[in-house]
């Protein structure tokens, strides 16, 4: 599994070194596990992903749920969508790829992104369900999953995102994370099986 931690370039040691600055060890270790769950399933399902990329894009995807970036006038993965446009443009990233890497976080909340028109936006929207709620986890065996959470631990990651989307439905009604409460998170998320 090592071999799936981290792609071996300058803009993916920066964009783990944003996260570990300003995220809190759950959400951390939560952006770590997406990214080992979208490459499980992309090697899994043989989906041609661009590791570099989704690796960034797992590393900022929630970053705007964190109070130093979150925005009071859009929903958290708009806001983490230009976050990570900023940090491609100081990583040298090409005007394509900054604005693909945008369109990945903003995708991960879609309900359902297709993977012939964006594979790594749908990795990303798989993998972070499969955490957060336990979506589709039967999809990896027992042995990867344990494997995954001795390396990157849950650390009370359930009741941490929870409140940061109660807070974030409360001050943005027509958001992402308000739709979901509305959906009844609190319930899916208490009953995901990775925290067994």
């Amino acid at each position: 599994m090592n071999d799936l931690v981290i792609p071996a370039t300058p803009a993916a040691a920066a964009a783990l070194e944003v996260a570990a600055a300003y995220q809190s060890p759950a959400l951390q270790s939560h952006s770590r596990r997406v990214y080992v769950w979208a490459t499980a399933l992309a090697e899994r399902e043989n989906i041609q992903y661009d590791a570099e990329l989704l690796f960034v894009a797992a590393m900022f995807h929630d970053l705007s749920l964190v109070p130093v970036f979150d925005s009071h006038t859009v929903s958290f993965e708009e806001a983490a969508g230009h976050l990570a446009r900023v940090f491609a443009t100081g990583a040298g990233w090409s005007p394509v790829r900054r604005e693909r890497l945008g369109e990945v976080i903003v995708r991960h909340m879609w309900p359902d992104v297709s993977v012939s028109d964006d594979p790594a936006g749908h990795l990303i929207s798989r993998a972070a369900a499969l955490d957060i709620v336990g979506k589709n986890v039967d999809e990896l065996s027992t042995e990867f999953r344990a494997d995954v959470l001795k390396q990157f631990p849950r650390l009370g990651l359930t009741d941490e995102f929870l409140k940061c989307f109660q807070a974030q439905a409360e001050r943005k009604p027509d958001s992402s994370p308000a739709r979901a409460i509305k959906a009844d998170l609190s319930t899916r998320i208490a009953a995901n099986p990775l925290d067994a």
